[in-house]
């Protein structure tokens, strides 16, 4: 049962010394033989906390303030709440960072011990070349209420909407783009979605920079198709700064989901243009593209280096979003196959073939774990396998056509060390781990990359 305290409870302030990082970034400490989580404490600092929730395992508490601080402690961004998600860990100097991140790696590895896993190579951590303003996408939901537009985001688990007039791991084209899009809709008086009242309008701004090309496409999610003064706005909008792509995507008040299934362009282009290592890529709305570009050439870098890749192999590009990898590869292998469940993504993904010219890679759409084997049955020899699963990793069913097919050259990018290490637990029965590599995508959030490289076992 849970048991909920508040400032008028008889519990008091209670004085905790942090020992360690959670996952989330939050400090840990222990309170009356139970383990007690503190956003924004730091190891080895002693603060008072308000204690907010108790479990029976575990207790959650606010900080108060800090009784003794911490050498790695750092100040935090003016003028944005700690509240908000995305800067968890901004109060952290940089460098302990990414020795975090590393960590996190190790305390999985750990806790589900694949086999041999005391004797995995876990490298440093990538630092990123950029600390801050790395954020090539920005998503932003809209409330108004008693005359008061805010636009933002949510606080973790929660329903209260933060403005954002700043946000410093945003890219400050994305971020200018936010806010005049902001001031165009309460001057146009555009409809914004009210979640109680099932009003439709606008529910989310998404604005996406290519770090290539510069340009900017803007999709208005929006609850209802017909929204007030849409059309007026959407002339205003392609007037910014570096817009050139603007769309429409619809959705309901029963989907759970931000994005909803119908995407309409309203003006510009199709796509925007992105480019990483002398390679093109032509971006829809959907695709999935990394979120900090600089940083991805050092990720794809260090995947392409551990598939150590010859002319006689096919390549298959799992979870291939638009084709990136894939393409990357193309010049080094003989057939490049990649498989992707959004459809937008393998348009896309087939057209960034086209657009540079390869002849020798091919895309499919569906899961990996369905269109693989039906592939195989059809003869394709997989001699290399490259997954970029998200973060509940690898399907069973997939894990179990990889023991199955047994590709030679293997490598696992994952943004969830907890997934990966389950899901190693299951792939080290044939294969052995040689190298974890960090790669800090995204600075000030607990969140990091792996690319693993496995060796088929002899």
């Amino acid at each position: 049962m849970q048991k909920n305290f508040n400032h008028n409870s008889k519990e008091k302030d209670v004085i905790i010394t942090i020992k360690r990082l959670g996952i989330n970034g939050e400090g840990i400490g222990y309170y009356k033989k139970k383990i007690i989580f503190i956003p924004g404490a730091l190891p080895e600092e002693v603060v008072v906390a308000k204690i907010t929730k108790e479990y029976p395992h575990y207790i959650q508490a606010e900080l108060v303030r800090i009784k003794e601080k911490s050498p790695d402690r750092v100040a935090f961004p003016k003028d944005v709440s700690p509240a908000v998600g995305g800067l968890e860990l901004a109060h952290l100097a940089y460098s302990k960072q990414l020795e975090f991140k590393r960590n996190n790696v190790l305390e999985a590895l750990k806790k589900y011990h694949p086999r041999g896993y005391s004797k995995y190579k876990v490298k440093r951590t990538i630092p990123a070349p950029d600390e801050w303003h790395y954020r090539n996408k920005a998503q932003y939901q809209i409330e108004q209420e008693h005359r008061e537009t805010k636009l933002g985001l949510f606080a973790p688990n929660s329903h209260e909407l933060y403005d954002l007039p700043i946000m410093p791991t945003q890219n400050k084209d994305t971020q200018k783009t936010e806010r005049a899009i902001k001031r165009l809709i309460i001057k146009l008086h555009v409809a914004v979605a009210n979640p109680f009242r099932h009003f439709s309008g606008i529910k989310t701004i998404v604005v996406r920079q290519a770090e290539a090309s510069k340009e900017i496409q803007v999709t208005l999610i929006t609850v209802g198709r017909e929204i007030k003064n849409l059309p007026a706005l959407a002339q205003e909008i392609m007037k910014l700064p570096h817009v050139v792509s603007l769309f429409q995507n619809e959705t309901d008040w029963r989907n759970p989901q931000v994005w909803g299934n119908k995407t309409t362009k309203l003006a510009g282009k199709d796509q925007i243009m992105e480019e990483i290592l002398g390679k093109k890529f032509a971006l829809s709305p959907r695709a999935f593209f990394q979120l900090n570009p600089k940083q991805t050439v050092n990720l794809y870098s260090e995947a392409l280096k551990f598939l150590d890749l010859t002319p006689d192999q096919t390549l298959i590009d799992a979870y291939s979003g638009v084709g990136t990898l894939g393409i990357l590869a193309a010049d080094q292998v003989k057939q490049v196959v990649g498989i992707e469940t959004i459809p937008d993504a393998v348009a896309d993904a087939r057209h960034n073939v086209q657009l540079n010219h390869i002849k020798n890679a091919d895309y499919f759409q569906g899961s990996v774990e369905k269109v693989l084997p039906r592939l195989q049955d059809e003869g394709l020899k997989v001699d290399a396998l490259i997954v970029d699963p998200p973060r509940t990793g690898l399907a069973k069913s997939l894990i179990k056509t990889i023991l199955h097919t047994k590709p030679q050259t293997f490598v696992y990018i994952s943004c969830n060390p907890s997934t990966l290490a389950q899901d190693l637990v299951l792939l080290t029965e044939v294969y052995d781990v040689r190298v974890i590599e960090n790669v800090d995508m995204l600075p000030q959030t607990p969140r990091c990359e792996c690319v693993v490289k496995l060796t088929l076992r002899k």
